[in-house]
């Protein structure tokens, strides 16, 4: 399963008889004829015909044109009609709203990060610490210098800053691949091999993952082959037919993003999306691939209204073609990029997203857990008085927890289109709102699952997420949004230390309920264990505003149970109540356990707890 075409076709520098130029190539089965149109030729079609050939293929050698030349295709389609096209498998494009694609030469980048490549390949991202931070390189942080847009190089320096202060290891991009339009935030792509001119050139994206790499932080891009915009200039009715997408609305339209929909079917499509992935990992050297709107791609009908969806071959609403297109993908970049990993945005209960091909999945490395996402929002926008009668809204997720090997989003897709700020969502006074946050944050690191959160959380910013601005830096002057920015740099580094807190995100014997009942109360107690059971972190959770004194939690064993994190603390804008350093267990049976302790459980809080060998109940 090689899927290279990006190796074929486009334009790629080469030499023939001495003479120094470009070979450009393009698929237009359906095409009458093919020129290239360039500032050499003055845009003129006709004058530098490609020839064709029985694969549909289509080609011409241009000496004297290199890297920095922009150039389009000038088809005859299949109706007699001209029709300009950028070049599917370009590795460039114009700043919008230009659409010519740019000669690259992408062999002009030197690698340095040759041992994170190693490293990568020997580790088991399943047993690791994953800690996203999800970017929009556009609105993270604006010039104020008059520019609209940082360079590749500029944001690499203060991203890398930003992470490792933060303690994040794993840097996600909203779509870096072209795009015509700042609205659809990279989602809806044109150019499926080059990365978006907004920040600069191929070779300064390279620079960009490089120093990630240099800087031990993994990069993961979203991907999108689920649909592609309807553009002149772009991939749709390419050649005069339905080249890339379906002819039949039915099957080849999006009706709630007005985009066209890929034929999964066709082994030159299919190849298509192959080539691209690879390319990203072969290329770029990313660490991951973040496959957009996957339900979508699982599903005939999916937003579509009776009579206006296409059975399949057995009559069912399974897309049989994507359904293999993504076993493909994920056979391929886990067969051939050892370390580099697969997530989907999956929101059904398919089953087997994150399970491998062998055994009938699909293959992911992991799956984003939207059910967690939806229930612990919705648990958490309700007042504290009324979460007692919702208790069960948390608990249930462990009746599927370990299905999938998931990942806890918190991403753009929640402050947005009205939904409001994370904070924004938050019941109470101000200080409650921030309270909740702080639990929000701290109740998702506890949980079975590999993290992220997206940019301007971190902030406890007020207003949604605006992309044509940048996130509201100027908060951090204030104590409390510093206090949820300490936070989140305490919590990665507790995850990142405790084995127990995600060594086993992904299997069942990592995580116990100690109880999970006491909706009189509104808290939840529970055990996150390392591999070998050695180590082990309990971590009490008060949903309320009530400090509850002399509250008795059954633990596993005897000891000092030392307090490690406290979402209460001062130094986070809490109130401060704890538990001095922690408690020694008492041989008081409790929750089904031989042993006890008595803590004071904070407001709206978080706790971790860890046993501490050696140290003899008193």
């Amino acid at each position: 399963m090689r899927s290279t075409m990006y190796r074929h076709l486009g334009a790629h520098i080469t030499e023939r008889e001495g003479i120094v130029g470009t070979h450009f190539a393009v698929w237009a089965p359906n095409a009458r004829e093919v020129s290239l149109i360039c500032d050499s030729n003055g845009w003129e079609h006709g004058r530098h015909q490609l020839r064709g050939s029985d694969s549909g293929n289509w080609s011409i050698f241009m000496p004297g044109i290199g890297p920095g030349d922009v150039y389009k295709y000038s088809l005859v389609d299949c109706s007699g009609n001209r029709v300009e096209k950028s070049d599917p498998f370009a590795f460039g494009a114009e700043l919008r709203p230009k659409t010519a694609s740019v000669v690259c030469d992408l062999n002009r980048y030197e690698w340095n990060d040759a041992e994170w490549l190693a490293h990568r390949a020997q580790t088991n991202w399943l047993e690791q610490p994953i800690s996203i931070y999800e970017v929009h390189l556009g609105s993270w942080r604006k010039p104020t210098d008059g520019r609209q847009f940082f360079t590749y190089d500029e944001l690499a320096d203060q991203l890398i800053e930003y992470c490792s202060e933060m303690g994040y290891t794993h840097l996600q991009l909203m779509p870096v691949t072209e795009h015509p339009f700042d609205g659809s935030w990279g989602y809806q792509v044109t150019g499926y091999f080059a990365p978006t001119s907004r920040f600069g050139e191929p070779q300064d994206f390279m620079s960009f993952v490089d120093k990630c790499h240099q800087a031990g932080i993994a990069v993961l891009v979203d991907w999108v082959p689920a649909h592609f915009p309807t553009d002149q200039h772009a991939l749709g009715n390419f050649d005069g037919t339905a080249l890339y997408e379906h002819a039949d609305p039915r099957r080849g339209f999006h009706p709630d993003w007005n985009t066209l929909i890929f034929n999964y079917g066709r082994f030159e499509v299919r190849d298509f999306l192959l080539s691209s992935a690879r390319f990203w990992c072969e290329q770029y050297h990313v660490d991951g691939l973040r496959v957009d709107a996957v339900a979508s791609m699982l599903y005939l009908d999916y937003s579509r209204p009776y009579g206006e969806w296409l059975p399949n071959d057995q009559g069912g609403r399974e897309n049989w073609d994507a359904i293999n297109f993504l076993k493909d993908l994920n056979t391929m970049v886990h067969g051939e990029f050892p370390g580099v990993v697969t997530i989907a945005e999956e929101s059904t209960a398919w089953p087997g997203v994150s399970r491998p091909v062998y055994t009938g999945g699909l293959g992911f490395t992991m799956k984003w857990d939207m059910g967690w996402m939806n229930d612990s929002l919705r648990y958490m926008r309700r007042e504290p008085v009324h979460r007692q009668h919702h208790q069960g809204e948390l608990s249930f997720r462990m009746v599927y927890a370990f299905h999938e090997n998931f990942v806890l989003p918190l991403s753009h897709d929640e402050v947005v289109h009205g939904k409001r700020s994370l904070i924004g969502q938050m019941p109470g006074d101000e200080w409650q709102q921030f309270a909740n946050l702080r639990l929000l944050y701290s109740f998702q690191f506890a949980s079975a699952g590999k993290k992220l959160l997206f940019m301007g959380g971190e902030l406890a910013q007020w207003l949604e997420w605006n992309h044509d601005t940048q996130i509201d830096w100027p908060l951090l002057e204030f104590d409390r949004h510093k206090g949820i920015k300490q936070l989140l740099t305490d919590l990665n580094r507790v995850y990142r230390e405790q084995r127990a807190l995600h060594e086993l995100d992904f299997q069942s014997e990592g995580f116990q309920w100690i109880q999970c009942d006491d909706w009189q109360h509104s808290t939840y107690a529970l055990i996150r264990w390392s591999k070998d059971h050695k180590e082990g972190v309990v971590v009490l959770i008060n949903m309320t505003p009530v400090v509850r004194y002399d509250y008795r939690v059954g633990v596993p064993s005897r000891g000092f149970y030392k307090e490690i994190f406290n979402s209460d603390a001062g130094i986070y804008g809490g109130s401060n109540v704890g538990n001095q350093g922690g408690q020694y267990s008492e041989p008081t049976p409790a929750h089904g356990q031989e042993n006890s302790v008595s803590v004071i459980l904070p407001p709206l809080s978080v706790i971790m707890l860890k046993v501490i060998a050696g140290k003899a109940t008193n």
